[in-house]
């Protein structure tokens, strides 16, 4: 559960689309900047100036597509800083745009490129990552298209786990002598019953047969298996056969985990040395004994990979990259050192990180695991507080690649109301769907609601402001002890009401040495 509705993880994953929102490139077209910053507010309370400047850049990406050959690589994206304390959208503004672009998007912690002896040892990674975040985005999508055929392909397989079309001759129970042999035994019937599946085999004397009076021997055991199959199929889809065991047989292949170590001079490298040698060792199969449900995922996987064509994943993937990625550089401000100073310990550190960010942000190719990736087109969006330094203080040269700048208001009492109540993953939301399962209704007043933030922006203003982030410890204070008791309790309704909220903060929140550890 996300603390706050502007909390971020650090990629978009596939398959967690925003619910009504047109998406991809076939979408983006539909959006103006008027209804991408409509998108934003069902998310993001307030910061409107910053909307506005992400939609402008997010739909001329659109425009530029639709520029003529030659003038279209001169184009460049318009990258954006955002100036702002913690906790006050600037994260999720950046990971809701790439939801509605569709867009590959991965978020760099700047901070992590500082290390003093290791300067710009991992700047090109974060390419590598996005390359990484769009592959499996453009496979997820691949995968979507052809699972409905996937699903009946491994249905049919699973089947012919459980009972054979053609039983193979001499096999476990299936008699010495064929179907086909004048003379043999006849083959085994397979009977679907309560009891499970049972072969039954024996002489077919003149009991006339299932197949009608004119079918011969062998059509008549035909339809009847043919018959075994389809209640099999139907115990199948009502997952009553999911603890059922089978046997399949998987491809194995040598680990080589931890045998390949990077040689000094060559963390940047992203050759994946030990796949290389994978793909070159002989594949060795194994038969495993699984239960059904385990095995669907098996043979669904092996499905799916021989549907995709990987090779044209990957290129969509990296045209992807080129022309709709998006790389959010956090805590920018931690790169950067006031001017004036002398540049000495990590100072010379942050410098040498800016320079080596200058080349990927300005426009350059960069190795990776599938091919090489152009940058010139890839819209960098970077965030700090500056509360030390300021964006002026950064290179000139970096400077000017960033040609726009936002700056994020703080939040207050008014503004932690509408987070709590507004947006589609509210907090308040989200506690409801939480105790819902154990048969509860959590009912938050107008006034426990804006009790809730009167006490988070109190504490802000008194201690550390983290923005919006206080929210979730002042909530998860609030309804500890309910959270423990349930279901044992035996609460059917529980009302947050301003009085509610005061019983169970307002003493943390006056006692300093308290409020500093528990909220």
């Amino acid at each position: 559960m996300s603390a706050d509705p502007r909390e971020a993880p650090d990629r978009v994953e596939p398959g967690d689309p925003d619910e009504g929102a047109p998406e991809g490139e076939d979408g983006l077209d539909e959006l103006t900047p008027r209804q991408i910053v409509r998108e934003l507010d069902k998310y993001i309370i307030g910061q409107d100036e910053a909307k506005k400047a992400v939609a402008i850049a997010l739909r001329n990406r659109w425009r530029r597509r639709q520029v003529e050959d030659e003038l279209r690589d001169e184009i460049l994206p318009n990258n954006l800083i955002l100036i702002g304390p913690t906790g006050v959208g600037k994260t999720e503004i950046a990971r809701r745009l790439a939801r509605l672009a569709g867009a590959p998007f991965v978020k760099i912690e700047a901070s992590k490129f500082t290390e003093v002896g290791y300067v710009g040892r991992d700047v090109e990674s974060m390419i590598r990552d996005l390359v990484d975040v769009a592959v499996n985005l453009v496979r997820s999508e691949r995968e979507g298209e052809v699972e409905s055929v996937a699903e009946e392909r491994v249905e049919e397989g699973l089947l012919d786990l459980l009972l054979p079309l053609k039983p193979s001759k001499g096999g476990p129970g299936h008699g010495e002598a064929g179907p086909e042999e004048e003379g043999g035994d006849r083959p085994p019937v397979f009977i679907a019953g309560p009891g499970g599946v049972k072969a039954r085999s024996g002489a077919r004397g003149e009991e006339g047969g299932e197949g009608g009076a004119g079918s011969s021997p062998r059509e008549a055991d035909a339809e009847r298996l043919a018959r075994t199959r389809e209640k099999l199929r139907k115990l199948l889809r009502d997952g009553k056969l999911e603890d059922r065991e089978v046997e399949v047989e998987v491809e194995q292949t040598a680990s080589l985990d931890g045998m390949m170590a990077p040689m000094g001079g060559m963390e940047g490298m992203d050759f994946n040395f030990t796949e290389m040698l994978q793909d070159m060792l002989p594949k060795r199969t194994k038969q495993r004994s699984v239960s059904v449900a385990e095995a669907r995922r098996i043979l669904l996987q092996e499905e799916l990979d021989r549907m995709i064509d990987m090779d044209e994943v990957i290129n969509d993937a990296l045209d992807r990259v080129e022309d709709t990625g998006i790389v959010f550089l956090d805590e920018i401000d931690k790169v950067t050192r006031e001017r004036g100073g002398g540049a000495s310990g990590p100072d010379v550190s942050r410098e040498g990180v800016q320079r080596d960010l200058l080349p990927i942000v300005e426009g350059s190719n960069v190795q990776t695991r599938y091919g090489m990736v152009r940058t010139d087109h890839i819209l960098f969006i970077a965030a700090g507080a500056f509360h030390v330094a300021k964006p002026s203080d950064l290179l000139p040269e970096l400077q000017g690649r960033f040609p726009i700048r936002v700056e994020l208001s703080s939040l207050g009492e008014k503004e932690f109301v509408r987070i709590l109540q507004e947006p589609k993953n509210a907090l308040v939301t989200q506690y409801r769907a939480l105790v819902a399962p154990e048969g509860v209704e959590l009912e938050f007043t107008d006034d426990g609601i804006r009790e809730l933030a009167r006490i988070a922006a109190r504490l802000n203003e008194s201690m550390e402001n983290i923005g919006a982030r206080r929210l979730q410890t002042v909530m998860t204070t609030l309804l500890e002890d309910v959270l423990y008791q349930l279901p044992e309790s035996g609460e059917g309704h529980v009302l947050v009401d301003a009085r509610f909220v005061r019983e169970r903060l307002d003493s943390i929140a006056k006692d300093e040495d308290l409020r500093r550890y528990i909220l």
